[in-house]
């Protein structure tokens, strides 16, 4: 638990040193912007395709099933920026579930079931001609939707996660790419399970002509101790999300897509991949708030 109150400790800080120089700053001279961002409301048909399926050692937030279904995503956030910093608060939300009736029976399965919660603060060290590159800190909630069962009792993904590191911001292709230490507080059984571990990501966007981008992000997390013997807790995991985003008209767009997943937890004898082949229809747009 140390850990974890460290990286509060330096998020706050981070956070709460730029506020002298929002409280003085003089409106008149905009030496600073806020907006609100709608990345992605999103109305998305998926086809999954699942390996080691049948191990019972992952996580309910780790089992997509081989079903066709419909889901939706929401992304959106609020960032405040100046010359020397960029303050991030966001909330990312998906769900997706497919019902399959054989025999007169309906079995129900949920493919997605995430909610994120997350405040993230970059501080602006070095301009280069690839972007601007400093020191990050973030602190996020992950939770779900509904409770799953295991084992004839009732729970719910908890977890808050702190990262530390430096990040590469704004590049011409690469919105993000960062390195960081990760450190969890794993709430979701009976006891907290502290885990420590490290981050690599990134967030890629390439115009291919004015009305057409292809839009990637991912992640590669590996986790090196844990406080608690969790068998559905990840050794590793691995996830990026590629889609070809075209505009229809104003600010609706349509978008193949392809996700992967791939990740191991200790009690797994083999790693886990999910594969997921889709179109969406979604919406974005961004607002200067002053």
């Amino acid at each position: 638990m140390r850990n974890l109150n460290l990286y509060c400790f330096l998020c706050a800080t981070t956070l709460l040193a730029s506020s002298p120089a929002l409280a003085n700053e003089n409106i008149e001279t905009k030496d600073y912007s806020l907006k609100a961002n709608i990345k992605r409301i999103a109305l998305e048909y998926m086809e999954h395709s699942v390996t080691n399926k049948t191990d019972p050692n992952y996580p309910d937030t780790y089992n997509s099933d081989e079903k066709s279904n419909i889901g939706g995503t929401f992304d959106a956030n609020i960032v405040y920026e100046k010359s020397n910093m960029v303050w991030t608060n966001g909330l990312f939300a998906e769900y997706a579930k497919s019902e399959t009736t054989e025999d007169g029976i309906t079995t129900e399965s949920e493919d997605k079931d995430e909610i994120l919660l997350y405040t993230d603060y970059t501080h602006k060290m070095w301009n280069l001609e690839q972007g601007i590159v400093g020191p990050f800190a973030y602190l996020g909630y992950e939770t779900e939707f509904t409770t799953f069962d295991l084992g004839g009792e009732s729970y719910r993904t908890k977890i808050l996660r702190a990262k530390v590191g430096m990040k590469l911001y704004e590049g011409k292709h690469f919105k993000q790419l960062y390195i960081a230490a990760v450190e969890e507080n794993d709430m979701t059984y009976d006891d907290n399970n502290m885990k420590t571990g490290a981050e690599i990501g990134y967030e890629f966007n390439y115009p291919i002509n004015p009305q057409t981008t292809f839009i990637s992000d991912g992640y590669y997390r590996k986790f090196f101790s844990y406080s608690e013997k969790e068998p559905t807790d990840f050794e590793y995991k691995l996830a990026f999300n590629n889609r070809i985003q075209t505009k229809l008209t104003g600010d609706l767009y349509l978008a193949p897509f392809y996700n992967y997943e791939l990740a191991q937890t200790r009690g797994a004898k083999s790693s886990r991949a999910q594969s997921t082949f889709g179109l969406s229809l979604t919406y974005n747009k961004s607002f200067d708030l002053f």
